[in-house]
């Protein structure tokens, strides 16, 4: 495996030349699309196979992946061009396996909206182990705020994937509140109908976990919180389900702040099966430019938080998208525009910009200036920033990675996450 990071005047076909490659195999791992135009500082994966299969006629994904000794799903995964789908015809080139093999097992979780482009997620689920339909909420009653997840369960059983149930304090007109969560956490009974109510709904619809995540709890609520989430689990491990929980990213347990100061990473940590660290909005949509989640940020919370929950616990939050912030930001005005990272690296192209790398961030950025004089600073992950997240899962011992979110295509993260983890199948857990 190798990272080529673009210079001025280099082609594909000169690149993937230079290190023995077919150039179609470096454009499918990297999501590139023809023509094939490349932006100077832009990374490339370069991966060499270490075998290949010609399509015959009459031959099927199955067929073929019972002939070499492989899974279906493997050969979607070292295929993303398939884009999850098993649609073959004659002469096509499959790789059957790289040379990279992977040698840690992890899990990896990811969240989509119900509607989410289909396309899109049958090109990553391949890729996962759990996905997550975002989001159940809590209704004026301490019920459910339903949600239509039904395809997004289905889709996941079709790719071995697990699907967690989502609730968080979601309202009925699709805001978040803590009054809900506050409503709920304060009556024991409360607690027991809602923890009740999710677990029979996440029986009936075969999820096999409940993902919790209540954000701005208020501090005298924080114990009230972790209750709530120990009799969730308890309720949910007797049917054969886990309880995950989201956490703020915090860096110590007295750290101020009211993202921070509900969440009781210890408790919070003794109470759930797992937790999802939300490693990531450093930059964000109303802030000033910045890496979205900076490794050596990430890190500080990495290290206080296996202090507190065994790193076996832990999923390290990804961001699946980029931010275009504009210039000058003005507190309380600006707003950034979100995009996926792909699409950071094409609007790079379209504008004619070189693409940086921050060593200390560990993440690509570039500059442009749009057609009314506004100066932009474009903040997005790549082959390297992705390679230094995938280092530290492996570093600190953790169960594996939680996106935000599956809504947006990344070809070249998930064809790296192949080669450096042996992703679980949620549906065997």
């Amino acid at each position: 495996m190798v990272i080529h990071t673009v210079r001025a005047g280099e082609t594909l076909t000169e690149i993937a030349g230079a290190y023995g490659v077919a150039p179609g195999l470096v454009a499918r791992v990297n999501g590139l699309r023809q023509p094939y135009p490349l932006a100077v500082g832009q990374s490339l994966l370069i991966l060499t196979p270490a075998q290949l299969h010609t399509v015959q006629p009459g031959e099927t994904l199955w067929t073929i992946a019972g002939r070499c000794g492989i899974s279906p799903l493997a050969l979607l995964r070292n295929n993303p061009n398939l884009e999850g789908r098993a649609s073959l015809y004659p002469g096509q080139i499959l790789v059957v396996a790289w040379t990279d093999v992977p040698t840690r097992d992890a899990d990896v979780n990811g969240y989509a909206y119900p509607y989410v482009d289909e396309a899109v997620l049958r090109g990553i689920l391949p890729y996962t182990t759990f996905l997550t339909p975002f989001t159940y909420g809590i209704s004026a009653a301490g019920g459910l705020v339903q949600l239509e997840d039904r395809r997004l369960v289905a889709l996941a059983g079709q790719y071995g994937a697990a699907a967690w149930m989502h609730l968080s304090t979601l309202t009925e007109s699709g805001v978040f509140s803590n009054d809900r969560a506050a409503q709920v956490l304060r009556d024991p009974a409360a607690q027991e109908a809602l923890a009740q109510l999710a677990v029979e709904r996440a029986a009936l619809l075969g999820y096999r976990g409940i993902d919790v995540d209540f954000e701005f709890i208020d501090p005298e609520q924080a114990e009230l919180y972790a209750e709530f989430v120990g009799r969730l689990r308890r309720l949910a491990n007797a049917q054969g389900m886990e309880v995950v929980t989201a956490l703020a990213p915090k860096v110590s347990a007295a750290q101020a702040g009211v993202l921070y100061e509900g969440h009781n990473y210890r408790l919070l940590g003794e109470n759930s099966d797992a937790v999802l660290l939300m490693t990531y909005e450093w930059g964000y949509t109303y802030g000033p430019a910045m890496a979205v989640a900076p490794v050596l940020a990430v890190r500080r919370v990495l290290d206080y938080a296996v202090t507190e929950i065994p790193p076996e616990k832990i999923f390290m939050g990804f961001p699946n998208y980029a931010y275009d912030f504009a210039h000058p930001y003005v507190a309380g005005i600006s707003r950034a525009r979100s995009l996926s990272n792909p699409g950071a690296v094409e609007l790079a192209i379209a504008v004619g910009a070189e693409i940086h790398y921050d060593e200390t961030a560990q993440t690509p950025y570039f500059y442009y200036t749009d057609d009314g004089g506004v100066v932009h600073e474009v903040w997005f992950e790549d082959a390297r920033s992705s390679l230094a997240k995938f280092r530290l899962v492996e570093e600190y011992g953790f169960r594996g990675l939680g996106y935000w979110n599956f809504m947006r295509p990344f070809p070249v993260n998930f064809s790296l996450l192949n080669v450096c983890f042996r992703v679980r199948y949620g549906a065997g857990r």
